[in-house]
């Protein structure tokens, strides 16, 4: 299987605001803060999936981990409109990731 990359997953989320755009909020700046709450909300979903089941049956129950991973993607969607929010592209969340990497593997 390929890598699924940041780039499709925003030309995904692109294609969804647009299909919704008289039912969701624009992409804009303003409305990251909106975002990065629903998001937040997302992640707790999943820590629900992982409290109630364990980390070992989400992991290894193909039921628990379906919904563990669906989550996981709600997660991942309202990630990228954060991204789309402020304008932050594949390359240079990279960069970024890329450079907080390398001083990580330095740091102890």
């Amino acid at each position: 299987m390929e890598d699924f990359s940041i780039g499709e997953m925003q030309q995904m989320q692109k294609a969804l605001q647009e299909k919704y755009r008289h039912k969701w909020e624009p992409i804009c700046p303003e409305v990251g803060k909106n975002k990065l709450l629903w998001m937040i909300g997302e992640i707790g979903e999943v820590i629900d999936i992982v409290k109630k089941y364990g980390g070992e049956n989400a992991a290894a129950n193909e039921d628990v981990r379906v919904q563990l991973v669906e989550e996981l993607a709600d997660v991942l969607m309202y990630y990228n409109d954060v991204l789309l929010c402020y304008g932050i592209g594949a390359e240079e969340l990279k960069r970024a990731y890329t450079e907080k990497f390398e001083k990580n593997m330095t740091r102890w």
